[in-house]
Formats: structure tokens, sequence, C-alpha cells
């Protein structure tokens, strides 16, 4: 392809975002009696702010949350909003004392079975596996890089996302300044005796900051955001051999983050850049806007951003309190449970945002 080929590309591609993003909150989904919510229609969860840099979570079967905590590496949060360390992880010697020592807890995901939380170090590199039943911590995994994404599959393999080759959180935002093809997706397999290989495997490399994914074992599907390609990938996806194959681009939207499947088969996924979080259609790559908390300036902050990384330049600028707007920090995840619970927003604050359906 020659250069003014894939100039025309990636300016399509920025029209593309742009255009999509302005026309999918006027979209109705009508697989949810309400397609979307705005800030006004949440609350901080849990009051006053208790949490620190609240960027993923997941819910248990009684509405309990455990969510990322740089001062103790996970929180158990109660449907009441009583905040605890979880997981005991200073039996580990975890600790977040910047600079000498920098954590991160990010990426946060239930095994298959739902027995164990699987939680990415992005700083550190260490991947953590807590169980629930006995309140403890081990490390399944440490990287030379930091780790934004770890799942399980249901063969016990461990998949994992580096975004940029970082050990600290200055070179990781130094990654969204530029773009920087140093993201990849790497697999560690198991045994029978599910113990992990020590040598993960490359699946994919030369990505543009490769953020959260999502393992969709019924479609035999895997999705992956590329913060710094403003797109969301798909692949074919064979879990007994560990490969993928049949990339395609799923949606164009701004800087895509962490990812959920929904309880009606739509894949949520946040968007830091517009401070919203985008449903898509898995089948048809159609998309709409299920949470909006962008501002004025935001919205110019986003267009200004998917522009510049349509040239190759970054945005962490343009993250400013006046694109996070009401939110608590950066947009960053959420955590999704059935249809009747509330589903929150994650985030790189003090407290996340509680919406009832």
């Amino acid at each position: 392809m020659n250069l003014s080929s894939l100039l025309l590309n990636k300016l399509l591609l920025i029209s593309l975002i742009i255009f999509g993003v302005s026309c999918s909150s006027n979209n109705e989904n009508s697989s949810d009696e309400k397609s979307n919510w705005n800030i006004s229609n949440g609350v901080e969860f849990p009051e006053n702010r208790p949490l620190s840099r609240a960027e993923d979570g997941v819910m248990l079967s009684d509405g309990t949350l455990i969510v990322a905590d740089q001062r103790h590496g996970l929180v158990k949060i109660s449907v009441s909003g009583e905040v605890e360390p979880f997981g005991n992880f200073q039996s580990l010697g975890y600790q977040h004392s910047p600079p000498e020592v920098e954590s991160g807890p990010n990426g946060v995901h239930l095994t298959p079975d739902k027995q164990y939380v699987i939680t990415a170090d992005v700083f550190s590199g260490i991947i953590y596996k807590s169980s629930i039943v006995n309140n403890s911590t081990e490390i399944i995994y440490s990287h030379k890089y930091g780790v934004n994404t770890a799942r399980l599959d249901s063969t016990g393999a461990l998949w994992f996302t580096q975004s940029t080759e970082n050990t600290n959180e200055e070179r990781l935002f130094g990654a969204l300044n530029q773009t920087i093809s140093d993201g990849v997706l790497y697999r560690l397999t198991s045994s029978q005796d599910n113990n992990l290989s020590k040598i993960p495997q490359v699946i994919l490399a030369g990505l543009n900051f490769a953020n959260g994914f999502y393992i969709d074992e019924e479609r035999n599907k895997l999705y992956l955001s590329e913060m710094m390609s403003n797109r969301v990938l798909s692949f074919d996806l064979d879990t007994s051999s560990g490969s993928i194959s049949n990339q395609r681009i799923l949606a164009a939207i701004p800087t895509p983050d962490n990812m959920e499947l929904n309880y009606d088969g739509h894949l949520w996924v946040a968007s830091p850049l517009s401070n919203q979080i985008y449903a898509i259609n898995v089948e048809t790559g159609e998309f709409q806007v299920v949470f909006d908390a962008q501002t004025e300036i935001g919205l110019d902050n986003m267009k200004e951003g998917v522009s510049r990384i349509g040239a190759g330049k970054g945005f962490a600028d343009l993250l400013s309190p006046e694109l996070t707007g009401d939110m608590p920090g950066l947009l960053t995840g959420m955590i999704i449970g059935n249809k009747q619970e509330p589903f929150y927003v994650a985030n790189l604050g003090q407290a996340l945002i509680k919406v009832d359906r």
C-alpha cells in the first residue's frame, strides 16, 4: 500500500468515527427497555469517594463488587456500600509507594467458573489470581512489561495484553502521546494439572496500544480494543489450539478501553476520550452510546484526539477535568450484572458511578 492510499484510509476511518459517534446516540436498541443513560441517571458509589483508581471490577452473584484499588490491590464493596480490602495482597508484599514502587491494578475479571478473580497490573506486569471463597491471592505470572488485561478461557489458558513496553506510569502514558506499535496479545497454555507455561506465546504483535479484550466462547470469537487505532477488532477463535484468525474491524470508535458482554449479547466498550460507553452489535458492528458523560469541551477534545491519532500523534494532554466532567475520574470500564441489577461505570477516580436500569 503506498503512502497516499494509507493516508486516505486513515482519513476515511477518522470520518467514520466522528460521523458514527455523532449519529450513534440517536439509534434505538430494541433489546433493552431503555437504550441509553447519562451521568444524571447515576450516583457516586460508594459515597464519600473511598476508593483509589477504581479502573475495573466484577460483580458477584449476590451483587457484591470486587474492584481494583491502588492502595490494597482489590477491595470488596457490599451492596450497601461498605468497603474492605480483598484478597490479602499485602501477604505478597504488594505496595504502591511512588516513585520507588508503582502498582496499578487494572483489568479485573472472573474466571469461567466464577470462583476466582484475575487482576492484571498495568505498571508492574504481575498477574494475580484471587480466591473468592478463601479471600487469598497468588501470583500466577509476572511479565517484564505492564499488563493491561488478563483473562482465563475454559481450557485454563491465560490470555493477556501488553499495551506497550512500559514498566511505570510515565512510560505507559507516553504511549498515549504518540503511536507506538509495541502492543501484544499473549497466551500462556495450561497443562492437565492446571499449571501455566512459563513462556507466553505471542498471538498478535504490532498493536497500537492493546487494551481490553473479551473471549466470547459461545460465538468462538475474540474481541480486542486497539486504543491508538480507534478500533475494536474481531477474530475467529479456536480455544483448543489457542489460535485466532480472520481479523476484521468490528467497530471504529474513539479510544476503546475495557469491554464486557452485556446480558443482551451486545458488547459494551468504554471510551475514555469520548467519556462514554458504547454498545456494539457483535454480528453487524452497529453501535450506539449506552452511557454518556460527555461534556461540550469533551466533544471538541474527542474530535481533536481522533484526528491526532489518525496522524500518528497523541491525546494525553486532552484528558482534562473539562473532559471528564462530573465523572470521579477518567472513564475506563463498566461492571455489568443481569437485567434487574444496576451497572457501574469504572474510572481512574475514587468512586464508581452506579446506574439503576
